[in-house]
């Protein structure tokens, strides 16, 4: 490998994928597909069906923003991942421009913050609404909605520019073959020719700002409510607010599981196969367990999807001959 000081900026990468497995990919590839296809239908219907409600609360608003942040999510990863796994002859890896690269990545961290924030935004709503119901309607305006999801968006923006413009600016020397099916920060950050606790400081500084001040939020909120709900003395109000509680819980659990897993780490503990596969998790079955949990466990969701479904089988009744 060549030293750090005659590194280079490299022309671009080599995403290995899951060139290695070459009789796997064709299956991988219509198991990604299908999941990729679910996951799509299912957000884009919470997307239309909270659409389709005259007057949003809050929590709809919320969900419409975390469904679009999930669509988003897996578009930046996913389709290329196909199409590289459709493609024949690839050797090695699949090329990826420097630049692609970089914004592969930028994108994907901005998304993941986005519903860092997003996920602790719905934790202080949920707070609002079952510890100080009487003022849920005057706190928590259309207004104010409308600025905290525009904060999420720009706070995941900023921390993603700022982690990219650190990590596109370490020096990669010798292979440029990523061990992963996108440009991953892990990935990128072994690919690099120091060794440096230093380089890994952006990334803990990322995962400070969108792992651990977002959970302690949500573990305050959260907190609050099981104590209000213990106060509670209507078992059906009680079911009623913990069963909305839960379907959040469980999204935010998926989501900071995975997260913290993969980051909050040091850098020799890296794995590449491991991590590939953990990656294929979060990337493809997590946005696809997102509608699910959300279409079982709240019922304004349930409401707005057999409105829309109810729909469409009218129409296709009005058409018929």
């Amino acid at each position: 490998m060549d030293s750090p000081g005659n590194a280079s900026p490299p022309c671009g990468f080599l995403l290995q994928g899951f060139s290695e497995f070459p009789r796997l990919r064709p299956v991988l590839f219509l198991l990604l597909l299908a999941v990729h296809l679910a996951t799509l239908g299912g957000n884009l219907l919470i997307l239309v069906a909270v659409a389709s409600v005259p007057s949003r609360p809050p929590m709809l608003f919320f969900l419409c923003q975390l469904s679009a942040i999930q669509l988003c999510y897996t578009l930046v990863v996913v389709p290329r991942s196909l199409a590289d796994l459709a493609a024949p002859g690839l050797g090695r890896g699949s090329p990826i421009s420097f630049l692609g690269c970089a914004l592969q990545m930028q994108m994907f961290v901005a998304l993941g913050g986005a519903e860092c924030f997003l996920l602790a935004t719905m934790a202080y709503d949920r707070y609002v609404a079952i510890c100080h119901p009487l003022r849920y309607s005057a706190v928590v305006t259309p207004g104010l909605c409308a600025r905290l999801a525009l904060a999420c968006c720009l706070g995941g923006m900023a921390v993603s520019v700022g982690l990219t413009v650190a990590v596109f600016h370490l020096p990669f020397c010798g292979s440029r073959l990523l061990a992963h099916f996108f440009c991953d920060i892990a990935a990128l950050l072994e690919l690099a020719c120091t060794r440096s606790y230093a380089d890994e400081l952006p990334l803990l500084g990322a995962c400070l700002v969108l792992l651990l001040l977002p959970s302690l939020l949500i573990l305050s909120s959260y907190g609050a409510v099981a104590a209000a709900l213990r106060r509670l003395r209507s078992p059906g109000g009680r079911r009623k607010a913990a069963s909305t509680c839960a379907s959040q819980l469980a999204v935010t659990f998926l989501h900071y599981g995975c997260a913290t897993f993969m980051y909050v780490r040091p850098k020799s503990s890296y794995s590449p196969r491991r991590d590939r596969m953990l990656a294929l998790v979060y990337t493809n079955v997590t946005p696809l367990l997102y509608p699910l949990i959300y279409s079982l466990r709240n019922r304004e969701i349930t409401a707005a999807v057999r409105r829309v479904l109810g729909r469409g089988r009218q129409g296709r009744g009005l058409c018929a001959p």
